[in-house]
């Protein structure tokens, strides 16, 4: 049982995580493919934080990250300037076809999107 709280306790664990990811490679910590498959083998994720935020959609992840800011008034769920821009431009994740990733119609092969590479 959880009580009710903004985000309940999924987004409120889960968001966090995602925007520190999307932070970590703002800052130039690390690129696409690295913060995925150090998440993915070191903590035993089945995919990646940001393949993960595109599959959400990174609007949906914006959205629920400024609940969670409205909500709680706390800094440590301000979205990232980086999600903020891309959500701006466009680029949703997988249902807009470029996110973090590229994604083709068919196909089943990640690409990094260009913009990071």
């Amino acid at each position: 049982m959880a009580n009710d709280y903004p985000g309940f306790v999924a987004n409120r664990i889960l968001m966090p995580m995602i925007n520190e990811a999307v932070y970590t490679l703002y800052e130039g910590v690390a690129g696409v493919e690295s913060i995925d498959t150090i998440m993915k083998l070191g903590m035993a994720h089945p995919m990646g934080p940001l393949q993960l935020a595109d599959f959400i959609g990174l609007d949906v992840c914006l959205s629920i990250l400024q609940v969670l800011h409205d909500g709680f008034g706390q800094p440590k769920y301000a979205p990232c300037p980086l999600l903020v821009n891309m959500v701006t431009a466009g680029k949703l994740g997988a249902k807009s076809g470029e996110g973090f990733y590229t994604y083709t119609a068919g196909s089943k092969e990640l690409l990094v999107s260009p913009q990071f590479k």
